[in-house]
């Protein structure tokens, strides 16, 4: 591929082939004019030059010219992020061997810090869903002390807390894991919009709550493996209707509460249910869990497929394209997750291994890493490896996303 430099590019240029930046990650699509917030991007990063077979075109015609108004773009399948997305595989070099232990971090090992207050909030409230399941009384504060434990972790163990969410080892209690999970990143969003504080609250209580209506549904239509029947399907979308009703007469929770629990199967693009809701008239915090419980539902376990990576995840929310996410709330989100969400085992161009500590939301593609195996093939106990920050390294770049499930199956 031919290097080209970011200082050559301007605004409206069209070339012949697909244009990367390092690592293969696409820039632009070929044929497919440069936009200004491209190349903004790529001096914000320092990225100096990008790389492409293909030639500059004539001048761009008025029909493929890049907008000089951002709004044009809101609709593109180039719309804001998923060009920054490298393909899942961009290097021929095998990742190495890992043991099933290096793949947590050491608190999850160990089962102690925040990583035990954790499995705490999950076992607590998955009391409160099996009091609730059987028919016994369950007063709302203690939901309350959860979510206030919920907040208080975010607040001061923010980068951990997220690293457990794809880290953790978390065996049964998946409705409690799931939702404890929905709650932390519902958090996280509405902290990141600038919610106020009562907000927020309001926000994680709902999202711990937000599924609570599936304890009224068949056990076989929850854990059933393969796709539902018709009728299946239409029980299954009853869910949010039976969860607002238990969350404003049961549990005697303000209205707003059930409306997000009510709405969180709703779609930007009025596709949704149980009331075919679209953009703004979706509630603000159903629209975060939304996203919330999106991606944590395809990085946890179901009975009916496996999980994916976050890496694959991500990618996943962002080819959304408006349909059924608020594109304000999956950009917050991005912001706060990144490309590649803390815990993320990732392989580097000089073929090392590392663990994702920690995301940059001005260069999602540059986060910090901690070494697990260094490019000798020599590994670390743990977190004992190096600390490295991608946006100084600038040598170094992820090569690609490595599934460590794919570890456990090769050391079994």
């Amino acid at each position: 591929m031919k290097k080209v430099s970011v200082k050559t590019l301007v605004e409206g240029m069209v070339f012949s082939g697909a244009v990367y930046i390092e690592g293969n990650n696409l820039l632009v699509p070929a044929g497919l004019a440069i936009r200004k917030k491209d190349i903004d991007r790529l001096v914000s990063w320092g990225i100096d030059v990008v790389y492409t077979d293909g030639e500059v075109t004539d001048p761009p015609t008025q029909g493929n010219a890049a907008p000089s108004n951002p709004a044009a773009w809101t609709k593109s399948p180039r719309d804001t992020l998923v060009t920054d997305l490298p393909p899942t595989e961009n290097t021929n070099k095998d990742p190495k061997k890992l043991p099933i232990n290096v793949l947590s971090p050491a608190e999850v090992q160990e089962n102690k810090g925040a990583y035990r207050s954790y499995i705490d909030l999950i076992e607590r409230l998955d009391e409160v869903f099996f009091n609730i399941s059987s028919g016994i009384s369950v007063e709302a504060r203690s939901i309350d002390n959860i979510a206030a434990r919920v907040l208080q972790s975010v607040r001061d163990e923010r980068d951990s807390i997220i690293a457990y969410i794809l880290g953790g080892e978390v065996s049964g209690h998946e409705m409690a894991k799931s939702s404890v999970n929905v709650a932390i990143i519902s958090a996280l969003i509405g902290r990141e919009l600038k919610l106020p504080n009562h907000k927020v609250m309001q926000l994680i209580t709902a999202a711990l709550i937000h599924d609570i209506g599936m304890l009224r549904l068949p056990k076989g239509i929850i854990d059933k493996r393969g796709g539902l029947s018709n009728a299946e399907m239409q029980r299954m979308q009853t869910h949010p209707l039976y969860a607002n009703k238990i969350i404003n007469k049961e549990l005697l929770y303000p209205e707003e509460i059930g409306i997000i629990a009510l709405q969180h199967h709703e779609r930007w693009d009025g596709e949704g249910y149980p009331r075919r809701l679209a953009g703004t008239a979706i509630d603000m915090g159903a629209r975060i869990v939304s996203v919330a419980d999106a991606f944590e539902a395809m990085v946890s376990q179901k009975p009916y497929r496996n999980s994916l990576m976050g890496y694959q995840a991500i990618k996943n929310l962002l080819s959304d394209n408006s349909r059924r996410f608020d594109p304000d709330v999956l950009k917050a989100f991005i912001q706060i997750m990144g490309i590649y969400p803390i815990g993320s085992i990732i392989l580097l161009n000089n073929g090392a291994l590392a663990r994702v500590t920690e995301v940059q939301g001005i260069a999602p593609l540059r986060p910090k890493i901690k070494i697990l195996i260094d490019e000798f093939g020599k590994m670390y106990k743990q977190d004992e490896g190096e600390s490295i920050d991608l946006l100084v390294e600038k040598n170094l770049f992820i090569a690609r996303a490595v599934d460590p499930k794919e570890f456990v199956k090769k050391n079994a």
